[in-house]
């Protein structure tokens, strides 16, 4: 059971690195930095945005609009470290 623990802990953390990509290319394509004219920026961001928007969507529709600043993925992020917090302290310990 704690390797099952240990491999939803690894997907979380692999989660939250993956979000913040996706947030740091979105900076870089909304400033002009990469073109996504290029193949390999675009499938990377393609890529990225399919595995984050499902867990992104529901989040930005409970939030209100705050202008061209979207803090969804670092809702999210915490929402994660709080699962994880969990997993490790009070799931962890008591499985054997």
């Amino acid at each position: 059971m704690r390797a099952i623990l240990d491999i939803i802990l690894i997907a979380l953390d692999l989660y939250v690195w993956l979000l913040i990509a996706a947030a740091i290319l979105s900076w870089l394509i909304a400033f002009n930095v990469v073109n996504t004219r290029n193949q390999f920026v675009a499938g990377v961001a393609e890529f990225l945005y399919k595995i984050t928007e499902p867990a992104l969507r529901p989040i930005r529709s409970l939030l209100p609009n705050f202008g061209g600043l979207d803090i969804s993925p670092v809702i999210l992020i915490l929402i994660i470290l709080l699962i994880q917090r969990i997993i490790s302290y009070y799931i962890y310990p008591n499985v054997f």
